[in-house]
């Protein structure tokens, strides 16, 4: 059972693929599960703080089994985005052409981006490369150079484009993270090329190769399906890119680590990254709210990841955080008084 719990993030693309043969508010299907069914439930379920025992610890890391769910993400999700982009063969009304392309939008966001974050962390090229094809699916590839070689180690700095400021707007947020990290992204691939003593065109500069498949991606759709489709999955794309900007918004908003009088800062630790341990959204995002954790500890693949009791606490799970966020002002009101001193 401690296996087949995080098999309940199947209802995601079964919601999705309802969404795209359906008509009217069913488009909306894996939005209203994701944004109104998760966040009511984690009103009333409560968090658990329990972690594995060192026995169940060691059994769950050694299991091929929640590596091989992570994999079957990936024809999963082409399989959601071949049936989006085939599926435009009759007249919808508008509301109906957001309900279906925010829903995969939420593919893009839970599972394109999400796992892939987590593949991307893994240390074998092959999961890695999944994790690569699951964010081109996105249109967000650059996530793992920034992510892996910026983000985890100026986290909780202003250094990082991706930890929010105290009173800062989510709105704003999107743009300043999204944009900072795509160039800092291609100045992270700059030093390393220096460092290999490699030319700008050679293989290893994976930003060029990114920026050459995403392109691609967008030409054969445009040559597919047409100029319409090709909006409705780049709209989808932007959607679950805004769905990832909010979760980094939540997971360090107002954190930051010491800097030392050598001008460095303190090491990373779990008072650094808002942690959530409500159950629902801890299943449908592969424990991601346990964050603290896993900036405390990056190559802990997700079912090992562990609750830290001196970690700041979210009030609720991710998807219900996601939504306050819409709303700074209550926002500030809330988290304000909660942030460390």
């Amino acid at each position: 059972m401690a296996k087949l719990k995080y098999l309940i993030i199947f209802i995601v693309p079964i919601s999705a693929m309802w969404s795209f043969f359906s008509n009217d508010w069913q488009t909306f299907l894996p939005v209203i599960i994701a944004f109104i069914v998760v966040p009511t439930l984690e009103l009333f379920l409560k968090p658990d703080h329990n972690n594995l025992d060192k026995v169940s610890r060691e059994m769950a890391e050694k299991s091929w089994f929640y590596s091989v769910v992570l994999y079957t993400i990936l024809p999963i999700q082409l399989i959601a985005l071949y049936f989006f982009l085939t599926t435009w063969n009759q007249e919808y009304s508008p509301v109906e052409i957001i309900g279906r392309i925010t829903s995969m939008g939420v593919m893009c966001g839970v599972f394109g981006i999400n796992v892939g974050h987590e593949l991307g962390h893994r240390d074998h090229r092959f999961e890695q490369f999944i994790g690569e094809l699951l964010l081109l699916t996105s249109l967000e590839t650059h996530f793992l150079i920034y992510h892996n070689y910026g983000h985890h180690f100026d986290v909780a700095t202003r250094k990082d484009p991706a930890t929010a400021r105290k009173n800062e707007w989510l709105y704003s947020f999107w743009i300043r993270s999204q944009f900072g990290s795509y160039v800092k992204a291609w100045q992270l691939q700059t030093k390393l090329l220096k460092i290999k003593k490699v030319s700008f065109l050679s293989l290893d500069n994976r930003m060029l190769w990114y920026t050459i498949f995403q392109i691609s991606m967008c030409i054969a759709i445009y040559l597919l399906f047409g100029m319409n489709v090709l909006l409705y999955f780049l709209v989808a794309a932007i959607f679950g890119i805004l769905l990832l900007e909010t979760v980094n918004y939540i997971e360090h908003y107002g954190l930051w680590r010491k800097q030392k009088k050598s001008g460095r800062f303190e090491v990373v630790n779990p008072m650094h990254s808002w942690n959530s341990d409500h159950v629902v959204g801890r299943l449908l995002l592969f424990e991601l709210s346990r964050h603290s954790d896993h900036h405390h500890r990056a190559n802990k693949p997700y079912q090992i990841l562990d609750s830290h009791p001196d970690s700041p606490q979210m009030i609720t799970g991710y998807p219900g955080m996601m939504l306050l966020a819409l709303i700074p002002p209550l926002w500030f009101k809330i988290m304000n008084n909660r942030i460390p001193s």
